[in-house]
C-alpha cells in the first residue's frame, strides 16, 4: 500500500501505476514491467474505470509475442499499440462520456478494456456490465473472456441441448472450466478431458464423464458425440470429426502449435472449408466482447450454475510471474492480479 504523499502526488499528477510493454516478446520477464503512465484519456462512448483486478488468458501471451503474426493487424505491426496486453477488468465507474448513459461513478463493472493491467482502464460502454453481486473484484475479472468465449461455443455455435452428448477438451482450463458449467447448465451429459490431477475439479463443476487424457486416447473408442468443443487444440481435423455424430457440430476454439505465422489456426481454416461439402457441422468463431454476453454471464452466475475457478491471485506488480505460470501449465481455472488501488 502506498502511503498518502505518494497517492497525493499522484492524484496531482494525474499519473498511474501500470504493466508497461514495449517490444514484442515470448518471455514475460523480458518484456513486462512496471512504470508510471499518464491516466488514459477518457473518449466518446466510453466509461473510466478505477481498476480492482484483471486476469491473465492464453490471448494475454498471444499480444505480449505478437504471434501468431496474424495478430499483428490488431496488436501493432512492429511494436505493441497499446502500453500492455491487459483485457479482462473488474473495478469502479470513475467518470462517464457525456454521450454514455446507464453507468455512473461509483458502480461496479466487470468486462474488457484496452491495456487493463492498470491502476485506471477506459472501456467502451457496450463492453462492461455491472459486476455480480456474489462474487469478488477477482473474481469477477477472471470471467469476461474465457467466460464469452465459452458461452458462444457452447450455447451459440454447439447448440447444445438437454440431454446431448457433449465432448469438451481441455476441460480444466480458463475456458474450459466455463465451458463445462454452460453445458451442465444446458442440461448435456457431459465427457470432458483433463490431466490426472485435474479430474476431480472438472468433475466438480458438472462433468458426468472424465478422461485422463495422459494415460488414455479421449477419442479411440466407439462412442460419438452429439456436439464436440475443442480447447485443447491439439488432436487434427480427422479425429474430431470421427467421435462426432453424422450430424454432429465441431467447434474449435483452441490451435495452439509453435508456428510463427498460422500459429494452429490452419485447423479452423480447414474446417470451414470442409463443412459445407459434410453432414457435420465444422468451424471456429472469434469470440466477440459484448455488454449483452456478460449480462448472460451474470443471469448464470446468480443463479449459482456458474462460478469462475480460481486457480491463484498475483498482485499486479507480478504480472510477468502470472503469464509464466500460465505457459508452464498446472493452472486449474483462471489466474487473477490483483490492484492494490491508491
Amino acid at each position: 500500500m502506498r502511503s498518502t504523499s505518494q497517492a497525493a502526488r499522484a492524484e496531482e499528477t494525474g499519473t498511474m501505476a501500470a504493466v508497461v510493454q514495449e517490444r514484442y516478446g515470448t518471455e514475460p520477464e523480458a518484456v513486462l514491467r512496471m512504470a508510471r503512465l499518464a491516466r488514459p484519456a477518457l473518449g466518446p462512448g466510453q466509461v473510466r474505470v478505477r481498476v480492482r483486478a484483471s486476469s491473465v488468458d492464453r490471448g494475454t501471451w498471444h499480444l505480449m509475442a505478437g504471434l501468431p503474426y496474424a495478430v499483428r493487424p490488431v496488436s501493432g505491426l512492429r511494436a505493441p499499440k497499446l502500453p500492455n496486453p491487459g483485457r479482462n477488468l473488474a473495478g469502479v465507474v470513475e467518470a462517464v462520456a457525456p454521450d454514455v448513459t446507464g453507468f455512473a461513478p461509483g458502480d461496479e463493472v466487470y468486462g474488457t478494456a484496452a491495456a487493463a493491467f492498470a491502476e485506471h482502464a477506459v472501456a467502451r460502454h457496450d463492453r462492461i456490465a455491472p459486476k455480480p453481486a456474489g462474487l469478488t473484484f477477482e473474481e469477477a475479472a477472471t470471467v469476461p473472456v474465457s467466460a464469452l468465449t465459452a458461452l458462444q461455443a457452447v450455447r451459440d455455435r454447439a447448440r447444445v441441448q438437454r440431454g446431448q452428448e457433449v465432448l469438451i477438451t481441455g476441460a480444466s482450463g480458463g475456458v474450459g472450466t466455463f465451458a463445462v458449467q454452460i453445458a451442465h447448465a444446458l442440461g448435456a451429459r457431459i465427457t470432458a478431458v483433463a490431466s490426472t490431477a485435474k479430474l476431480d475439479a472438472v468433475r466438480a463443476l458438472g462433468a458426468d464423464e472424465v478422461v485422463d487424457h495422459t494415460r488414455e486416447d479421449f477419442l479411440a473408442g466407439a462412442r460419438r458425440y452429439d456436439a464436440v468443443v475443442d480447447i485443447a487444440g491439439n488432436r487434427t481435423l480427422r479425429d474430431l470429426r470421427r467421435v462426432l455424430t453424422p450430424r454432429g457440430r465441431l467447434v474449435i476454439t483452441g490451435g495452439e502449435t509453435a508456428g510463427r505465422w498460422l500459429g494452429g489456426t490452419d485447423r479452423q481454416l480447414r474446417a470451414q472449408a470442409l463443412s459445407p461439402f459434410t453432414g457435420q457441422h465444422l468451424g471456429t468463431f472469434i469470440s466477440s466482447e459484448h455488454a449483452d454476453g456478460l449480462r448472460d454471464l451474470t443471469v448464470l452466475i446468480g443463479a449459482g450454475t456458474l462460478r469462475p475457478v480460481v486457480d491463484r491471485v498475483y498482485p499486479l506488480t507480478e504480472a510477468a510471474a502470472a503469464v509464466r505460470r500460465l505457459l508452464d501449465g498446472g493452472v486449474t481455472g483462471k489466474l487473477a492480479l490483483t490492484v492494490a488501488g491508491e
